[in-house]
């Protein structure tokens, strides 16, 4: 794959697989605009990139909760690479580890977690696409790749927000976004990975194939999907989790 001249926003890009996208994308020649609200990491990792000498990355900081700044890194995009032709949505979490608040029941843990947890996921997610649209109609081009979960299907007694958030990530904003788009060229997909190995808790969950995917497996997907090899593809999810989400027992 080659993406030289192409440039994608990529947010959670400080750390894992928002970072992992990055680096393969610049390598492939591609510009990076890699957003995270860790500027220190960011600034340490947009710098190892350019140390490499194949594509080309900015660090842009920003709170995917706070529309302006979103807008702010989309006019970055434009005012340095000209053109906006790949958004990646990584930033998210579940909130109860986020957040450190676990250890209360559903109905017994402060909304304000699950606030943090709607914003992050679904607002972040939604406020990214609603801003780049505009920069990609004008340019009647562009791929928006959307970050789900298996736990938007399955769905969790405890992460109700990212569950909800995922599931409405997946289905109803993919899709959406995916039908505004089509007339303009605008393509939208969503990838939900199940268990990966970012963390360790992640190898003990179960999957029908008896294990987690490594990273670089979701990165290649999403490489593919931006790709022109895939230019017919729009407004689906593709659920990466080793059969997971068939399994009866999954403890």
């Amino acid at each position: 794959m080659n993406f030289n001249g192409k440039t994608a926003i990529v947010t959670g890009a400080a750390s894992g697989m928002g970072l992992l996208f990055s680096q393969n994308f610049a390598r492939l020649g591609g510009n990076v605009v890699m957003s995270d609200i860790n500027k220190g990491t960011l600034d340490q990792k947009a710098d190892e990139i350019n140390a490499e000498g194949e594509g080309k990355a900015i660090a842009a900081v920003c709170d995917v909760r706070d529309y302006n700044q979103v807008c702010r890194v989309r006019d970055t995009t434009v005012c340095t690479f000209g053109s906006i032709d790949v958004m990646v949505n990584f930033a998210g979490g579940a909130e109860l580890r986020m957040l450190n608040a676990g250890g209360t029941e559903f109905p017994d843990t402060p909304i304000e977690v699950f606030d943090w947890g709607i914003d992050v996921n679904l607002k972040g997610q939604f406020y990214f696409d609603h801003a780049v649209l505009k920069q990609m109609r004008e340019q009647k081009s562009g791929v928006i790749i959307n970050i789900g979960s298996i736990t938007g299907e399955e769905g969790s007694k405890s992460n109700v927000a990212y569950s909800t958030s995922k599931s409405g990530v997946m289905h109803g904003l993919t899709k959406s976004v995916a039908m505004y788009g089509s007339k303009y060229g605008i393509r939208c997909v969503c990838v939900s990975p199940g268990p990966v190995l970012t963390r360790p808790g992640m190898a003990s969950m179960k999957t029908a194939l008896g294990y987690a995917a490594e990273p670089q497996e979701i990165i290649d997907m999403i490489l593919y999907l931006i790709s022109d090899s895939a230019r017919s593809i729009t407004g689906v999810n593709f659920l990466l989790d080793g059969g997971r989400n068939f399994l009866t027992n999954k403890e």
